[in-house]
């Protein structure tokens, strides 16, 4: 029986736990949510050493740089396939252009700063990894929805005055379909891109959430006024098209949710 062990039982990875256990296989998991402590080397080398397949959710230590788990247990994957979820970040900003997976990344191109997440994704992929890049991810809990229904200000809904800024992204139940076919149906190794059909700007569908509910629009703000966390401003800085062929294409996979409409429309 397949046995997929999982580095991460976060909330992306939890969705695709419950997907691929609907087809028989077994689950391991480290994390807070999972049975395994990351930590604990005898308990991750047992788990290893039953399972065939490996996915990792983990993303680059923010201090070092480093991927913690091909720093911690690189020498023990050997003979895995293995999957990594990565971000569509890796391809820096690209001034609203298409990007697909031969579109060099940031760690390829040596363009803009250093980059961990895409050092690490250039990592997985040199192991033979099969790595999905997602873009901003939203389901159950974690929607435009929700944020207009908040009243605390550091989840609010915002809209930026960023005219011509676009962005991909995609439904949690989506990213696990997509990783499934690519388990079930033994994907040959490299990137994939798990996106939705609609690249569009955060304004849209923050819009259409308030549309949905009844609710006023936020008011428009400049990028100064806004005055978001670094990390949240440095995604407002990247504006790209984020191409989802060749999932479609080499997986046969196809969104659930092709555009935030469907998607928001099944969170409410």
């Amino acid at each position: 029986m397949a046995h997929l062990l999982i580095f991460g039982l976060g909330y992306t990875a939890k969705r695709i736990a419950t997907a691929i256990a609907q087809h028989g296989w077994q689950v391991s998991a480290t994390g807070s949510a999972g049975t395994i402590a990351f930590a604990d080397r005898e308990a991750v080398l047992g788990a290893l050493g039953r399972a065939s397949h490996i996915l990792s959710s983990v993303p680059p230590d923010r201090a070092s740089g480093t991927d913690p788990v091909l720093e911690t247990y690189g020498e023990d994957l050997a003979g895995r396939a293995l999957f990594y979820l990565s971000s569509t970040g890796v391809y820096g900003d690209r001034q609203g252009a298409w990007v697909d997976e031969a579109t060099p990344t940031i760690a390829q191109s040596g363009k803009g700063r250093r980059n961990a997440r895409a050092e690490a994704d250039l990592a997985w992929l040199e192991r033979g990894a099969r790595v999905f890049r997602l873009p901003g991810i939203y389901g159950p809990g974690r929607s435009a929805l929700d944020r207009v229904r908040a009243t605390d200000s550091g989840a609010k809904a915002r809209r930026i005055d960023l005219p011509g800024q676009v962005f991909s992204r995609v439904h949690v139940d989506d990213i696990a379909s997509g990783v499934v076919a690519a388990l079930t149906g033994d994907a040959p190794a490299g990137a994939y891109n798990l996106g939705d059909d609609l690249p569009a700007s955060g304004n849209a569908v923050t819009e259409h959430a308030c549309r949905l509910l009844g609710a006023e629009l936020p008011p428009l703000e400049t990028l100064e006024q806004a005055n978001l966390s670094p990390m949240a401003r440095g995604f407002y800085m990247e504006n790209r098209r984020v191409a989802n062929g060749k999932a479609k294409r080499v997986l046969g996979w196809r969104p659930q949710f092709p555009t935030y409409v469907e998607g928001l429309a099944a969170l409410l």
